[in-house]
């Protein structure tokens, strides 16, 4: 079993490793019809497995370490892409990547939050979990953004904010709670994706927009699986059920009007084709921006506001 694959894939793994041991045979042995018919069997498993994924199958698809992550896309969809770096206030944090961008005709900024690939990149990009100056960052980009009349584009994908002492003791929760206030009255368009995990205040401190998509196999909540699991029932093993407790799919916060549109991935994840799911993204970024560049700025931070304001209604 190939050492990315998650244990729902390995029926699907298993046929394709035997499709491949008889094609090896396949000039010597008329074995074609075989072959074929279990090509046709290995689609089918495909999409009866991922169309009809868990929730806790969803997040595990959405940390794959192979999923294209904000760079990736940056470099696929962009042209002229010149990074920014620095809060001007204590540093540089490498887990929020952003800077000027071109989608085509559109002139954007671009932030997101940044993983790594292997250990010695990870601890570079601090697995994805920002600094309070990673915050403060992205803020000064936004109000760069708003100077030049550039939309902003955000990509989330982290397991939560840095809860270490010095992100603390430098206002972590303060720097959030800051991005929060100042995205909902930016005069310019802002785009928010979820390419991959969408975890609490580490997601939502560059989460505030006029538009919210998700790709398909994401996930978006106020805490993992795994944590919740460990408060109510002081263990991980329930991480599964607390999965489905949280409804943090696509499909369940679209549902909830939460966000406003899902990205379709390729079958089997956004993994298996980078090019695929950066193709689709770019049209529908292309399509929210011809949208949004239209409205005029009061409007915009009227409507984000009454947008935001919607949420957690409920009735007894």
């Amino acid at each position: 079993m190939a050492k990315n694959t998650l244990d729902f894939e390995k029926p699907i793994i298993d046929l394709e490793k035997k499709i491949e041991e008889m094609k090896a045979y396949e000039d010597n042995l008329d074995i074609k019809d075989e072959i074929s018919k279990l090509e046709q069997k290995v689609d089918q498993l495909k999409k009866n497995v991922y169309e009809n994924l868990t929730r806790w199958q969803r997040v595990q698809l959405a940390r794959h370490p192979e999923r294209p992550y904000t760079l990736d896309y940056i470099y696929m969809m962009t042209k002229d892409f010149v990074e920014l770096h620095g809060d001007r206030l204590f540093k540089d944090d490498k887990a929020i990547v952003s800077g000027f961008a071109e989608i085509d005709e559109y002139k954007v900024m671009i932030i997101g939050h940044q993983k790594g690939r292997d250990t010695k990149s990870n601890l570079y990009r601090n697995f994805g979990m920002p600094n309070p100056e990673g915050y403060r960052k992205a803020l000064r980009m936004m109000k760069l953004a708003e100077k030049f009349n550039r939309p902003v584009i955000t990509f989330l994908d982290t397991p939560g904010a840095f809860p270490g002492l010095e992100a603390e003791e430098r206002g972590q929760a303060e720097a959030i709670a800051k991005n929060l206030l100042e995205m909902s009255r930016l005069k310019v368009p802002i785009i928010v994706v979820i390419i991959g995990e969408g975890a609490s205040g580490g997601a939502l401190g560059i989460g505030v927009g006029d538009r919210i998509l998700m790709l398909q196999n994401t996930w978006y909540s106020v805490i993992a699986p795994e944590s919740c699991s460990s408060i109510l029932w002081r263990s991980w093993e329930y991480k599964e059920q607390a999965a489905e407790a949280l409804k943090l799919t696509a499909e369940d916060l679209l549902q909830q009007k939460i966000i406003d549109r899902i990205v379709p991935e390729p079958l089997g994840g956004a993994h298996k084709n980078h090019d695929e799911i950066a193709k689709t993204l770019k049209a529908i970024l292309k399509e929210e921006l011809a949208n949004l560049i239209k409205v005029k700025p009061e409007k915009l931070i009227q409507n984000r506001l009454e947008k935001f304001g919607k949420m957690g209604v409920y009735e007894e």
